[in-house]
C-alpha cells in the first residue's frame, strides 16, 4: 500500500519512487512544459531530478510529491513544498509541474491548495512561498488563486541564463 500524502476530491499525493521515472520523463522532456526552465530535459537532467527530490525527503521529510489522478492512478505531474533560497535564507515553497495534457484543467491549484494546507497544518509553516519565472503567468495565475501576494522579485541563473522571478507568499492566517 502507497503511503498518501494528500488527498483532494480529485488528486492524491504521494513520494515519487525510481519506479515513476517513465512518467517524469514524458513530463520533464516535454519542451511545452518545461518552457520555464529554457526547453525540455535530458534523461541525464531527468535522473538529477528525480535524485534530488529524494534526496529531500530524506532531508526535509517532503519535496516534490507525485500527483496521481484518483480515477486512474496515473501520474500527472507534481506539486509540493521545497525549501529554496530567498533574500539569503531557506523558505518553504509551494511548486508545481503538471503533463501538457492536464493544464487548464484546475489541477495543479487543487494541489498547491492541498500543500499549502499541509505546510501550515502538518508542518508548521508560518509563510509559504511561490517562487515564479516572471514570463510564467499559468503558475503565477496558480498562486493567486492559492492566496499568495507577491512580495518581491529575484533572479536566479540557470541552464546558464538569467531569469527574472516573481516571489509569491500566503501567511498563516
Amino acid at each position: 500500500m502507497e503511503h498518501i500524502i494528500l488527498e483532494t476530491s480529485r488528486l492524491l499525493l504521494r513520494e515519487m519512487r525510481v519506479s515513476d521515472m517513465d512518467s517524469l520523463s514524458s513530463i520533464l522532456r516535454d519542451d511545452k512544459v518545461m518552457y520555464a526552465y529554457n526547453g525540455a530535459f535530458n534523461e541525464e537532467e531527468t535522473e538529477q531530478w528525480m535524485q534530488k527530490q529524494l534526496q529531500r525527503y530524506k532531508d526535509f521529510g517532503f519535496g516534490l510529491w507525485a500527483v496521481l489522478k484518483k480515477d486512474t492512478g496515473e501520474m500527472i505531474g507534481q506539486c509540493g513544498i521545497t525549501m529554496q533560497e530567498y533574500n539569503n535564507e531557506l523558505v518553504p515553497e509551494i511548486g508545481y509541474l503538471f503533463a501538457y495534457k492536464y493544464w487548464h484543467k484546475g489541477y495543479a491549484t487543487e494541489a498547491a491548495m492541498a500543500c499549502r494546507e499541509y505546510g501550515f497544518e502538518k508542518l508548521q509553516f508560518d509563510a509559504l512561498y511561490s517562487i515564479i519565472r516572471d514570463t510564467n503567468i499559468a503558475s503565477q495565475n496558480v498562486a493567486i488563486r492559492n492566496g499568495m501576494h507577491i512580495v518581491g522579485s529575484m533572479v536566479k541563473y540557470y541552464r546558464g541564463e538569467v531569469m527574472p522571478h516573481v516571489v509569491f507568499c500566503v501567511r498563516k492566517s
